[in-house]
């Protein structure tokens, strides 16, 4: 673990990173690797066998996948640490019925949302811009679909929402308007 934090805060501080994720993912990759040379060379690691060697390795590798998506991806993903990093700034509280201004006019802009999930798809090949224009590739509508299914099939029907449980997560499109002039041609 501690090879993979040193990875991680050699590549986050002085290397470039395109989409966190996928940094954070291949800093585990790279740990890894640097563990398996020592557990494959020191001469003690000669009593493992090659299989708990292995599953050494796989360990390893499961322990950077976690770390990726639970720590530096969940904090510069999340809205829920955005509120309460958001609430510590303005002294400790703000009015409920100002959340929604908060979210549209401070967190897109301050945690620059569209840019980075812009970035994040082009990385991931799900979308390109032509023209002005952000369109899905094949790739882009296959998530799309699967994403969707899970949503509508798999999610909670009975979640709690502010002291009231409800499917609306399910279908957030549900009660979406259809008179947008912002589509593409």
């Amino acid at each position: 673990m501690i090879v993979l934090l040193a990875t991680y805060v050699v590549h986050s501080l002085y290397l470039r990173v395109n989409v966190v994720f996928y940094s954070a993912i291949l800093d585990g990759v790279i740990a890894t690797a640097l563990c398996s040379v020592l557990l494959w060379a020191a001469p003690w690691f000669k009593i493992l066998g090659p299989v708990e060697k292995l599953q050494l390795m796989v360990i390893w590798l499961l322990l950077g996948y976690g770390y990726a998506i639970s720590v530096p991806t969940v904090l510069d993903r999340s809205l829920s640490f955005y509120i309460l990093e958001k609430l510590e700034q303005r002294g400790g509280g703000i009015r409920e019925n100002a959340f929604e201004e908060v979210f549209t006019k401070e967190y897109v802009k301050e945690h620059h949302l569209v840019d980075v999930r812009l970035t994040e798809q082009l990385q991931s090949g799900t979308i390109v811009i032509r023209n002005g224009c952000v369109l899905l590739t094949d790739k882009g509508r296959r998530l799309a679909y699967v994403s969707r299914f899970f949503r509508n099939n798999l999610l909670p029907k009975h979640r709690l929402l502010m002291g009231t449980y409800s499917d609306a997560l399910t279908d957030p499109f549900r009660n979406s308007t259809t008179d947008v002039d912002y589509r593409c041609q």
